[in-house]
């Protein structure tokens, strides 16, 4: 909230108070009014606004209060039982002696009146109050209720006019005028004035009030849909940033997520809601968890944005989305990448250099019902994968190429750290106030030790399941993971002898700890493998049944040459 005490002296084209106002006058000072007041959706600035209205052409000093739950929550306290007024000054003005003023009555100073205070009984009965001259026994009282002997003198003998700030029904504050000698008292005439301005001005806050009330709305919903935490992914080191734009109209529907897939592959997301406010940020938590509950399926990226399509155009005909989808396999490195109408990604290379990935854009989600193509490609070890919105890119005063040339530019300067990078990339690209939010997620690809993975590959043999459990319990050893090593050999053995049974060869068995115990074997046979359940006297059938019992979870996918099936095991 910005603050500032406004001097407004008196000038030849700003007249100081003088006699009663003519009817010409008061319309004047109203039209400045209509054309002054409300020019933002900012409390105090509508706050200052008033202040540069009325002082001195209508008063000597003002001052303006909001309810403090209205600048703090923008919401409407409860009453107080004992009939006070907790008040919080957000604006100030005088035509002189602006020390004397601002030590008496302090921006931003959260007061409690006392019921039969005028500010009080102003608000309480939503009528103005008047005092043609306030005696110092009133200007004492005052003063003394707040703690501050500095406000007497300034308010003895002044011309003192309360006027409540209402607007659909509702007080939300007060405004204070004073004329000091010379000046003449208020009269009738300059309260029915009075009431006018203050009743603009509460417009213009309760405009503003609601405003930020649906702003905070939609930061909250956004904030509390999006990951608080991102999983840690093998082999790849990820960092990510949003930032929600500068207004309500630009509260949107951006996204990301870090989706963990069997295998220890990630899924990668990013996307945007086109719209904004709460509308947006709704359809973005729908997505998003449409998104995971795809993702869990194992399905490839362009068949994720062929799903998400349909449900979109089942949600809500009206809204649409871009989004890309990138899986990666810390294993062999592949990134395979679709998008739908999103803006593409940024592949910055080990050396420095960055290119954009050729994919083609597809339609965005809830549009039409055209398949969307997929790349895969590998990315290199040390290389950055770089997924955003457009808000980082396109501006009011920058199109969308200049906006990722002057993105790629920065991303080739050197910064070892992502967590610098990311800061960097946005202070940058988004300089100042925007009226789009940003998604940004950086990935950068680092090979995985040998204390993290290893692989063989074992001939096509029986004898390869006898292999396979002394090379996972030497591993599992040097690891110091003896407490899983007796069930990981079982299941190893099981799938190797599967894989012999009905597959083609070679084989191939890895191992990959991360949050779990990843153990694959890939044969070159299509055909998955599928669970039985074996009466008592067959004599195959029960090995899948033991993985199936002993695992964390199990499954298969396929291979461009093959398939492959897997076993985690949970790790103490």
């Amino acid at each position: 909230m910005s603050l500032e005490f406004v001097m407004n002296p008196a000038s030849p084209d700003r007249p100081r108070v003088g006699s009663p106002a003519s009817t010409e006058e008061q319309l004047s000072l109203v039209n400045e009014a209509s054309r002054r007041i409300g020019s933002t959706l900012d409390l105090c600035q509508t706050g200052r606004e008033l202040m540069e209205v009325a002082v001195p052409r209508f008063a000597d000093a003002a001052g303006i209060f909001v309810h403090d739950r209205l600048v703090t929550e923008g919401d409407f306290p409860s009453r107080p039982t004992d009939g006070s007024a907790i008040v919080r000054r957000i604006a100030m003005g005088t035509a002189d002696r602006p020390d004397d003023y601002l030590a008496a009555f302090p921006l931003d100073e959260i007061t409690s009146y006392p019921a039969w205070s005028p500010h009080a009984r102003c608000m309480a009965t939503a009528k103005p109050i008047l005092y043609p001259r306030m005696d110092a026994g009133t200007a004492r009282d005052i003063a003394m209720s707040r703690r501050r002997p500095a406000v007497a003198p300034l308010l003895a003998n002044s011309s003192f006019l309360v006027v409540p700030l209402q607007a659909r029904g509702r007080v939300l504050g007060l405004v204070v005028f004073t004329r000091t000698a010379p000046s003449p008292a208020f009269h009738p005439q300059d309260v029915a004035l009075a009431e006018e301005l203050a009743g603009r001005t509460a417009l213009c806050l309760d405009n503003a009030r609601l405003y930020d009330r649906e702003r905070r709305t939609a930061l909250t919903l956004q904030s509390s849909l999006l990951p608080a935490d991102l999983p840690t992914a093998p082999g790849l080191e990820i960092a990510s940033r949003y930032l929600p734009a500068s207004d309500l109209t630009g509260v949107g529907g951006d996204w990301y997520d870090v989706i963990p897939l069997p295998g220890h592959r990630v899924a990668l997301v990013v996307g945007d809601v086109m719209g904004h406010g709460t509308r947006a940020a709704a359809t973005m938590g729908q997505l998003r968890t449409a998104a995971r509950t795809l993702a869990s399926m194992d399905l490839d990226p362009h068949e994720v944005l062929f799903r998400l399509n349909l449900m979109t155009q089942d949600l809500d005909a009206t809204q649409i989305a871009t989004c890309v989808y990138a899986v990666y396999d810390p294993i062999t490195h592949s990134c395979a990448i679709a998008r739908a109408g999103h803006v593409p990604p940024v592949l910055l290379g080990p050396d420095g250099r960055t290119e954009l990935i050729d994919l083609p854009p597809g339609l965005p989600l809830g549009i039409g019902g055209d398949p969307f193509e997929m790349r895969e490609l590998i990315l290199p070890t040390g290389s950055v994968l770089t997924l955003y919105t457009d808000g980082l890119v396109e501006s009011r005063d920058r199109d969308l190429d200049s906006g990722i040339r002057d993105l790629r530019r920065l991303l080739e300067c050197a910064h070892d750290d992502l967590e610098d990078l990311c800061d960097a990339t946005i202070a940058t690209q988004r300089p100042g106030d925007e009226r789009d939010d940003i998604a940004l997620m950086l990935a950068r690809v680092h090979d995985l030790s040998p204390a993290e993975f290893v692989t063989w590959t074992l001939p096509f043999d029986a004898r390869s399941a006898g292999e396979a459990r002394r090379l996972v319990r030497a591993t599992l050893r040097a690891w110091g993971q003896i407490s899983i090593l007796d069930a990981t050999e079982l299941m190893v053995s099981e799938l190797v002898a599967n894989a012999v049974n009905y597959g083609t060869g070679p084989i191939e068995l890895r191992l990959l700890r991360g949050a779990t115990l990843l153990c694959e074997v890939a044969d070159r046979s299509p055909q998955r493998p599928t669970l039985l359940h074996p009466d008592l006297d067959d004599e195959a059938g029960r090995g899948l049944n033991l993985v199936n019992r002993l695992a964390y979870r199990w499954g298969s996918r396929p291979t461009p040459i093959g398939k492959i099936v897997w076993c985690e095991v949970r790790l103490p």
